[in-house]
């Protein structure tokens, strides 16, 4: 289970909110092995003043937070961010430079799934990838 959340200015979010969904969802599917079906993303388009950062980031700065469960390997987690920065750039014209990404994983047990704890749910793909 990977949950996304994408930070942006409201402006560069809803220029390019289709193009990052691709791209991010893309980058999940190929490093961590996702079936296609499996996307969850939510986008949050600030104001220029509820979004500060240092001005060389430019207007199309973003962050892309990822809270997923414990398990992938370090290979499959530097896989990700390589393919976020390359194909965010090549899809949705953000440059590496203005890009951020953290990843943020927890123990199945402190996920609740579909009505049960995640410890217990047969997911239908693998997490240790």
């Amino acid at each position: 289970m990977a949950q996304i959340i994408v930070y942006g200015h409201r402006e560069s979010l809803d220029q390019r909110r289709t193009a990052l969904r691709n791209a991010i969802h893309g980058a999940i599917m190929i490093a961590l092995e996702y079936p296609a079906e499996k996307c969850f993303q939510r986008f949050i388009a600030l104001d220029d003043a509820d979004f500060i950062h240092p001005e060389d980031r430019g207007s199309d700065y973003t962050i892309i937070e990822i809270s997923m469960f414990e398990g992938r390997s370090i290979d499959a987690k530097r896989m990700l961010i390589a393919e976020l920065f390359q194909r965010v750039d090549a899809e949705a014209g953000i440059a590496p430079h203005s890009l951020e990404i953290t990843i943020s994983e927890t123990p199945k047990v402190n996920w609740g799934i579909r009505g049960v704890n995640a410890a217990d749910l047969a997911l239908g793909y693998k997490v240790e990838v």
